[in-house]
C-alpha cells in the first residue's frame, strides 16, 4: 500500500522501551482493548464510523508517526486503518502487522484487565 510502512516486533519493542515519540493505536474493539493491549497503546476501533475523526482529535499533527495494529498477521483491520489514515492526510503511518499474537509469541509485556488468559488464547490459536 502507498505510504504505509511496516514495522517488525523487535523494532516496535525498541521504540516503546526508548519512549520514542509516536502514537500506538489498537484498532480492535473496546472489549479486546480493555482485556489486552500493547504498552502505551490507545484504542481507536476501526469499526467506529468516527474512526478518522477520533484519531484527528487525538493526533492533530499529520506528520506525527502513528503505528497501528490489530490481532495477528491474518487480521487485516490494521491495514484498513492505515489506509484510512493515509487517505485522511497522515504522512507517517506504520503498520505492525503481527499484532497481539506476534507480540505474545515473543513473551513481551501487555497491559489490560485479562492479560494472562487472553495471552494464552492468542498463543493457542
Amino acid at each position: 500500500m502507498d505510504n504505509i510502512n511496516s514495522i517488525a516486533r523487535e523494532e516496535l519493542k525498541k521504540k516503546i522501551d526508548n519512549d520514542e515519540d509516536f502514537v500506538l493505536v489498537d484498532v480492535l474493539g473496546p472489549k479486546s482493548y480493555s482485556q489486552i493491549h500493547l504498552p502505551g497503546a490507545i484504542n481507536f476501533p476501526i469499526e467506529s464510523e468516527a474512526f478518522v475523526e477520533d484519531v484527528e482529535k487525538e493526533v492533530e499533527d499529520k506528520e506525527k508517526e502513528i503505528i497501528v495494529y490489530c490481532g495477528s498477521f491474518s487480521c487485516h483491520l490494521s491495514s484498513a486503518a492505515a489506509k484510512k489514515l493515509v487517505d485522511a492526510g497522515y504522512k507517517n503511518v506504520t503498520e505492525y502487522d503481527g499484532g497481539l499474537k506476534d507480540w505474545a509469541a515473543a513473551d513481551y509485556p501487555f497491559e489490560g484487565g485479562k492479560v494472562e488468559e487472553r495471552k494464552e488464547a492468542l498463543l493457542g490459536e
